[in-house]
């Protein structure tokens, strides 16, 4: 009995979130700084002030370099608050060494709303996205929620680029993909 893509990203989640998980400490690092100096380079390429970023979680690349070098070269960087009104929706508030954070639902770390403090999409230059899996093609496979493919939804009509960060053992030939999944415009590992 064939699977269904389902079924698929399913089975694929699991398997690839495992692998990411059984990265060693060492392994994590290396590929935290690699990522970080790419991310670096890519935000003076497009000259961007304005960037949103995940905090890691469930052996996702660490951000914590990068967000570090973001606030020593004074740029704004913004993180993802699950949007209280609008379910399954993405806000971005920005954060500072100062913002104090708390765990939601799923136990990931977001600033507490401010509404002087969130940036709207069209404003950023960059958002960082987390992926379980991607493939060449720019698409990426998620925790399965939705949030990211709903804030990317006509992000080139939109100013900012998408951007997935990654461990290269996060890699597949081809995804399968459904008609709401959004390619990103770059994947670092």
């Amino acid at each position: 009995m064939k699977k269904s893509i389902s079924e698929l990203r399913t089975q694929l989640r699991k398997q690839i979130r495992q692998t990411r998980q059984n990265l060693t400490a060492l392994e994590q690092s290396q590929a935290e700084k690699i990522v970080t100096q790419k991310a670096l380079n890519l935000i003076t390429q497009h000259q961007a002030q304005n960037i949103a970023i995940y905090l890691s979680f469930d052996g996702e690349i660490s951000t914590q370099l990068l967000i570090e070098q973001l606030w020593k070269k004074g740029k704004n960087v913004y993180l993802p608050l699950l949007h209280p009104f609008c379910k399954g929706h993405l806000l971005f508030v920005h954060y500072s060494q100062q913002t104090l954070l708390m765990p939601n639902q799923f136990g990931i770390l977001e600033p507490p709303l401010n509404v002087q403090e969130i940036l709207p999409t069209e404003k950023l230059d960059i958002i960082f996205t987390p992926l379980v899996a991607f493939d060449k093609q720019g698409n990426r496979l998620g925790m399965g929620g939705g949030f990211y493919d709903r804030t990317l939804q006509d992000w080139r009509s939109k100013n900012f680029i998408p951007v997935g960060l990654a461990h290269q053992c996060q890699q597949v030939a081809a995804l399968p993909v459904e008609s709401w999944d959004i390619p990103l415009f770059d994947i670092l590992v």
